[in-house]
C-alpha cells in the first residue's frame, strides 16, 4: 500500500540546513496498525506529515499502491487526501462554532461522492460513542469526546489511511484507553492506520512498532500474537 524509497527532508534557513529525515526506507501493507516512537525531535511528526502530503520529500519516493505522490502537484494531491487520508491530532483541531456533528461534516467537505451526508456524519459519531452530544459545541465536551469526535470527522469519508500524532497526548488515562479501544477497532474492521506515540503500551496494541532516532529508523519489529 505504502512504500517510502530513500526519503530525505531538509529545511534550510539563510543559516543553517536541517536534515529531519535520512534515507527513509519504509514499506506498509494495507490494513496494518503501525506505531512510530521516539525521541521528541526525531523525525516522528516529520514522517507523519509526509506520509499524510503535508510535506514534501526533499530526496527520494513516496509510493501510494503504484503511484509516486512527491510528482503529484498541490491541486492533485488535495484531492489525494480528501479521498484517502483520515488525520486524528493531538490537540484535536474542532472548530469552536460549529457543533459536533457540523465539526464532523467538516471530513466530507472536498468530497462529491459520499452520497447521505447526514447519515454518515450520524454513523460515524454514533460509531465513537458520542450519538448524544451531536448538537453540543466543543467547549460542552470532556477532552476524551472532544478526541472521539475528531476520530469521528476522521472517519466520515471511510478514509484508506488513518495517521493518527499523538492522539492520546491530550487525555488522562481512562480517556486515553478509551480512545485507543476506538483505534484498535477501526484497525480490526480493516483500516490501515500510522500512530505516533510516546505511549510503549499505546504502542503495544500496534502490530508493528519503528523507532526512530535522529532522522532515521533505528529498529522495527513486528508484535508477537
Amino acid at each position: 500500500m505504502i512504500r517510502l524509497e530513500k526519503v530525505q527532508r531538509r529545511y534550510v534557513s539563510d543559516e543553517v540546513e536541517t536534515t529531519a529525515l535520512r534515507d527513509i526506507d519504509l514499506h506498509v501493507d494495507a490494513g496494518e496498525f503501525v506505531a512510530i516512537m521516539g525521541p521528541s525531535g526525531c523525525g516522528k511528526s516529520t514522517l507523519l506529515n509526509m506520509l499524510g502530503t503535508i510535506d514534501r520529500p526533499s530526496a527520494g519516493r513516496y509510493l501510494f499502491g503504484d503511484q509516486d505522490l512527491a510528482a503529484l502537484d498541490e491541486k492533485a494531491l488535495a484531492r489525494f487526501r480528501a479521498s484517502t487520508l483520515g488525520f486524528i491530532f493531538q490537540s484535536f483541531n474542532l472548530i469552536d462554532e460549529l457543533t459536533i456533528e457540523e465539526n464532523v461534516a467538516l471530513g466530507l467537505a472536498y468530497r462529491a461522492d459520499v452520497g447521505d451526508r447526514r447519515a454518515r456524519v450520524a454513523a460515524a459519531i454514533d460509531k465513537v460513542g458520542i450519538g448524544h452530544r451531536a448538537r453540543h459545541f466543543p467547549h460542552q465536551l470532556s477532552g476524551g469526546q472532544q478526541q472521539r469526535a475528531a476520530i469521528a470527522r476522521a472517519i466520515v469519508g471511510a478514509p484508506r489511511l488513518i495517521l493518527a500524532d499523538e492522539p492520546t497526548g491530550n487525555l488522562d488515562t481512562a480517556n486515553g484507553e478509551q480512545v485507543m479501544d476506538i483505534l484498535a477497532g477501526l484497525n480490526e474492521e480493516g483500516a490501515t492506520l500510522i500512530m505516533v506515540t510516546h505511549s510503549p503500551s499505546h504502542a503495544d496494541l500496534a502490530r508493528r512498532r519503528i523507532d526512530m532516532l535522529d532522522g532515521r529508523i533505528v529498529a522495527s519489529a513486528q508484535r508477537a500474537i
